[in-house]
């Protein structure tokens, strides 16, 4: 019930207060800083709620609800020289280790998800997103001679699309050398596009008794083994078990691998994928790589909804700090939305919240009595990611 609280304090009632301060604690957030951590994150989080666009934008919209910002558990003075200061020296591994502990309580409570396969085992989708920089401002990160970028790698739990493993690079980290710095589970099945493909961190899935499925390369040299039969009229085409030939990979991997061939005719194209495991039916294989586009609408979602794509500051830490606190807000409204047993998307939810922030109304109610039109041409270009 609503006790004339804000739907904004409602909301943050969901973060793990004892966890960030600990992970406060653990860089010392507080050094020499009289603007908080929690003010700092709380600014920020309504910046990506509200979708602002600049720091005075930021600055001018608190200034305007200074009579409510105390009751939200904003104590600061916001201006945007201290914002901006704040972006620019605290630690940014605050924010980052801050969501990953909402990631582990998100991952909890989506862990029975139904992501359209039927498997026992986790699995994950794992690929890489570039964002654009304006090198003039962003000079660290260089990516080409008149362009900047950075890269976020990230590993989506395909039970709930929680993002589970984020690493933010410059643009010309190639996307396999991210490979080494996956925990890999015993019995997770990690799911890969060709880009992923070096066949000797590919053979410590195996030493880790974990799985991967990745899209086979087309000038692969190998021998066949045994063949299994398939029905041709799910779309698969072949299951082979191959050795690799080449005078490099046979030594890398040189234990047998599972070659599954399959045409998909809503796209009239034939894919080639590559596994370790020999137990799932080959059309397990192919819908799990279907499901790899959930990265990649992941990625879509984020940069429509969150602000990644402009910056509140042009340091390498700010770029972190506004990235990692905005996967933070993701994920806290993946949580809020499975704790209070909403419908909606997550996209509306965000949408709902923007306007309704400061409103003294009950969540719940702010986001179950507010009607939104449902037509069948508006929901054509939404992303709906997170919606059941």
């Amino acid at each position: 019930m609503n006790t004339g609280r804000t739907v904004f304090a409602q909301v943050m009632d969901f973060l793990p207060l004892h966890d960030f301060r600990t992970c406060v604690s653990r860089y010392r957030g507080h050094y020499k800083m009289t603007f908080s951590c929690m003010d700092q994150f709380l600014c920020m989080a309504f910046a990506q709620l509200t979708y602002r666009e600049s720091l005075r934008d930021i600055e001018t919209c608190l200034r305007a609800l200074q009579p409510k910002l105390y009751h939200v558990g904003i104590r600061g003075n916001v201006s945007r020289s201290t914002l901006a200061d704040a972006n620019e020296h605290r630690d940014w591994r605050i924010y980052a280790d801050f969501a990953h502990v909402l990631i582990g309580t998100a991952r909890k409570l989506y862990a029975n998800e139904d992501f359209g396969v039927v498997l026992e085992q986790t699995a994950y989708a794992f690929d890489s997103t570039t964002i654009d920089l304006c090198l003039s401002l962003f000079p660290w990160a260089r990516f080409r001679k008149h362009k900047a970028a950075v890269k976020l790698h990230t590993l989506l739990d395909l039970r709930g699309n929680i993002p589970c493993f984020i690493r933010i690079t410059d643009g010309k980290t190639p996307d396999v050398r991210l490979l080494p710095e996956l925990l890999l589970e015993p019995g997770a099945c990690y799911v890969m596009d060709r880009g992923y493909i070096d066949y000797r961190q590919l053979y410590t899935f195996t030493q880790h008794l974990a799985s991967f499925v990745v899209r086979a390369k087309r000038n692969l040299d190998y021998s066949r083994g045994t063949y299994r039969p398939v029905d041709k009229a799910t779309g698969l085409r072949s299951d082979q078990t191959i050795r690799l030939e080449g005078r490099k990979t046979s030594t890398v991997y040189p234990t047998p691998l599972r070659r599954i061939s399959y045409f998909d005719a809503q796209t009239d194209k034939r894919f080639v994928f590559l596994t370790n495991n020999f137990t799932l039916p080959a059309l397990t294989i192919a819908q799990l790589y279907k499901c790899r586009w959930r990265v990649e609408l992941f990625f879509k979602w984020i940069k429509h909804y969150l602000r990644i794509n402009t910056f509140y500051g042009t340091s390498e830490n700010a770029v972190k700090t506004q990235i990692w606190i905005a996967i933070s807000v993701s994920v806290l409204v993946a949580i809020l939305k499975k704790e209070l047993k909403l419908t909606r998307s997550l996209g509306e939810i965000l949408q709902i919240l923007s306007v309704t922030l400061f409103e003294k109304l009950d969540v719940h109610e702010a986001l179950t009595m507010i009607g939104l039109p449902h037509e069948a041409g508006d929901s054509d270009n939404q992303l709906t990611l997170f919606e059941l």
